[in-house]
């Protein structure tokens, strides 16, 4: 899955958020962190991932109230990983809108094999569609993008921003509508880092970075993705 997915854990023992790290990292998913239910809140609304990993047992909060504040607002997969072996717990936090429940101690090649089932089944869900603009290609179900037939390794914050351009074709977007899509409330200042983004981004998708095809500049506004049939100018 090029650029990779973004996983939130949501577990009070250290070892285990490790563990998971490590092991999630070595295939590719970028992670983030929370010990707690009301961190794990902040970390699924900021973080915008594309699943879930969630224990029951968090110290401020029952695990199955952080699912369902989660499940008002958003449809993101979440994967129960619990102690709780009782079937009255299982269906409870499937009822609850989780969508797959593990229990401790666990293997992490099945962990691997049901984050995959969720993001497969979320793609589908989704009905995300495949934008194509020229040799540019951006699957938004499974994350891929190709450029003339050539997959392109994005990182996630790399593959966000190109879809945040890819979805509103030929619009320019400002700096802030940019950031807020990308980084979220509280960074729609930080004009800097979107520049070092579209920059590692026009490296990776643009056969000359220097005169880009695609990502164009509006000076002092934001930026654009090229619609196929303009004229390419040169970017300074």
């Amino acid at each position: 899955m090029a650029g990779g997915a973004r996983i939130v854990i949501v577990d009070d023992e250290p070892q285990i958020r490790k563990f998971l790290r490590v092991s999630l990292r070595a295939h590719g998913y970028e992670t983030l962190e929370a010990e707690t239910g009301e961190d794990g809140l902040r970390q699924v609304t900021a973080g915008k991932p594309d699943l879930v990993i969630l224990d029951l047992g968090l110290p401020d909060m029952r695990g199955a109230d952080v699912l369902r504040a989660i499940r008002e607002w958003s449809s993101v997969p979440v994967i129960i990983l619990s102690v709780q072996e009782q079937e009255e717990e299982k269906i409870r936090a499937l009822d609850a809108g989780a969508d797959d429940y593990i229990t401790k101690p666990f293997g992490m090649g099945e962990l691997l094999a049901r984050i995959r089932v969720a993001l497969r089944h979320s793609a589908k869900a989704s009905g995300d569609p495949v934008i194509k603009l020229g040799t540019l290609r951006i699957d938004l179900g499974t994350r891929e993008v190709t450029v003339g037939g050539q997959a392109v390794k994005l990182t996630p914050t790399e593959y966000e921003l190109l879809k945040a351009l890819a979805s509103h074709p030929g619009r320019v977007m400002t700096h802030r509508q940019l950031l807020k899509a990308v980084w979220g409330s509280g960074y729609e200042q930080d004009i800097h880092s979107l520049r070092v983004y579209i920059g590692q981004l026009r490296r990776k998708i643009e056969e000359d970075p220097a005169r880009p095809r695609w990502i164009v500049t509006e000076p002092g506004v934001g930026y654009r993705l090229r619609l196929p049939h303009e004229e390419t100018s040169v970017e300074e």
